[in-house]
């Protein structure tokens, strides 16, 4: 069984490119400590003494990090993306702890607005994560 254990990055080594859907393979930059991939054409430097692959870019706004394993990439720094589903579940279980009460205790006559909140308060956060991770 492979090793899980992060492995240092050699500058002198190639590794598969670390993008997702690409089949390219990185290249040490001439008199550089920077990589590139032959075929996204994204260049990567190595940080944190030699064990984290990071992707520089200026159109993303948010750092992309990879730790090598030995055998593929793993990402350094999990971003809200990748756990989506425990996030978009935790936000839809407070709404429904903070609705559900408040809608037990109220007098029924007002339905409109009850109706209306929980579709509110579920629609502005998911526009927030929208507005705030798109690219």
């Amino acid at each position: 069984m492979p090793s899980q254990k992060a492995q240092k990055i050699d500058l002198n080594t190639e590794y598969p490119c670390p993008c997702p859907r690409r089949r390219g393979r990185l290249v040490p930059i001439t008199l550089t400590e920077a990589m590139g991939c032959d075929r996204c054409q994204q260049i990567f430097v190595v940080e944190e003494n030699g064990y984290v692959l990071e992707q520089l870019s200026t159109s993303y706004p948010y750092k992309k990090a990879w730790r090598w394993s030995g055998h593929r990439w793993s990402t350094a720094h999990p971003s809200l993306s990748d756990n989506y589903l425990p996030v978009g579940l935790g936000v839809i279980l407070v709404l429904l702890l903070v609705w559900l009460p408040l809608a037990l205790l109220s007098p029924f006559g007002s339905s409109i607005i009850w109706a209306i909140l929980p579709v509110t308060l579920m629609v502005l956060p998911a526009l927030m994560l929208l507005l705030a991770y798109r690219r």
